[in-house]
């Protein structure tokens, strides 16, 4: 019988921020070209460093000092590809972790056939929606786009089975985030609908979800307290904004105002 996720408790994701405040990441961001502005204000908002260093020498490089890195194939082109294989390549070396968002993957073959080459990469940790992690795992799936067309707890299985097949911590995000490493699972509850109007929050979560990648301890609970964070900083934001516009100035207010108290 299925049983519904316990939700991470208040307590292991106030321990979680309070380690990523008192070692703040550097961050390798080679993401969608429409969301850059808004995946390094998010992260800057939460007292992270972002870089986008996008010329493969370089990206190898910057990977290797990085503290994680972040691979978002959302606007994907050869070019970027091979900035992408060279970044991953010297973060494994480097044993840093780095994160796979694999941005309409169900849709599209030419990106499908390069998330599949990535994941025999050894992600730490994936993070997509309910259509895209289905499409990843190999099953059936109705994607149109970035946008899901399939419930993130349906998703479950396939996160499950996506997590225990490549080693890595996978986040099916939604309504409610589920986060697996296969074995144990965590819900996240919160956001808000209004999150989905502006473009780039799900591939900023990406960003912090490969932030708190590096912190030590349990990656499971670390990749959890990110979705908390952004959840919650988006609940906080849509009471105060009136609109889409509002919400992004309200929402990295909300990120950089974020206390560990706060999580409890």
């Amino acid at each position: 019988m299925f049983t519904r996720p316990d939700v991470l408790p208040g307590t292991r994701a106030a321990a979680c921020f309070n380690q990523f405040k008192r070692q703040p990441p550097l961050i390798h961001c080679l993401t969608n070209e429409v969301v850059q502005a808004l995946t390094a204000n998010v992260l800057l908002a939460l007292g992270a460093s972002p870089a986008m260093v996008v010329e493969p020498e370089e990206a190898a490089q910057f990977s290797r000092v990085a503290d994680a890195l972040l691979i978002n194939i959302g606007t994907l082109h050869a070019s970027r590809a091979e900035s992408m294989l060279a970044a991953i390549e010297a973060a494994n070396r480097a044993e840093k972790p780095w994160l796979l968002d694999p941005v309409a993957v169900g849709g599209l073959e030419y990106r499908a056939t390069f998330a599949r080459r990535l994941l025999t990469l050894r992600p730490a940790a994936i993070r997509g929606n309910a259509s895209e992690i289905i499409a990843l795992s190999g099953l059936q799936t109705s994607a149109r786009g970035v946008d899901s067309q399939d419930d993130s707890l349906v998703a479950l299985p396939a996160a499950q089975v996506l997590a225990r097949n490549c080693g890595a911590i996978v986040a099916v995000t939604g309504e409610t985030d589920y986060i697996t490493d296969g074995e144990r699972d965590w819900a996240v509850t919160g956001g808000d609908v209004l999150m989905t109007r502006v473009v780039g929050t799900g591939c900023a979560l990406s960003a912090v979800v490969a932030a708190f990648c590096s912190l030590p301890g349990d990656r499971l609970d670390n990749v959890a307290t990110a979705c908390r964070v952004m959840a919650l900083c988006g609940e906080r934001a849509t009471a105060q904004c009136s609109g889409p516009g509002s919400f992004t100035a309200a929402f990295l207010d909300a990120l950089y105002q974020l206390r560990m108290e706060d999580l409890l």
